[in-house]
């Protein structure tokens, strides 16, 4: 199946306020992460390494104790295992995460 519409997707809660939807093949996944205002993705860490890329809005990414602040555009790289968390603010926020391998977890 070459072509996927991400919004066919079902939609996955995985902290309050935060949902995603998924689409993956044998070695990688992208997950459309949506954050509503002033939500928080716990700090965490799996084996999968993870970049991303914000599509819309701003949030607070801490990647193994540094913090900073993003937006539209901005990109970011998650080694395997290394502790992470996000917030976002007064608007919502929606972020293109890819993982390799997939995330089990999060296959429906």
């Amino acid at each position: 199946m070459p072509f996927i519409n991400i919004n066919d997707q079902p939609e996955i809660q995985v902290f309050d306020g935060v949902t995603i939807r998924t689409i993956h093949g044998e070695k990688l996944m992208l997950s459309y992460v949506h954050l509503q205002p002033n939500s928080t993705v716990a700090e965490h860490s799996h084996l999968h390494e993870q970049m991303g890329m914000v599509l819309e809005g701003t949030f607070e990414l801490t990647i193994n104790g540094e913090s900073r602040f993003l937006k539209k555009g901005d990109t970011y790289l998650i080694p395997s295992h290394v502790k992470h968390s996000a917030k976002a603010f007064d608007k919502p926020a929606i972020a293109l995460d890819i993982f390799s391998p997939p995330r089990e977890d999060y296959i429906s």
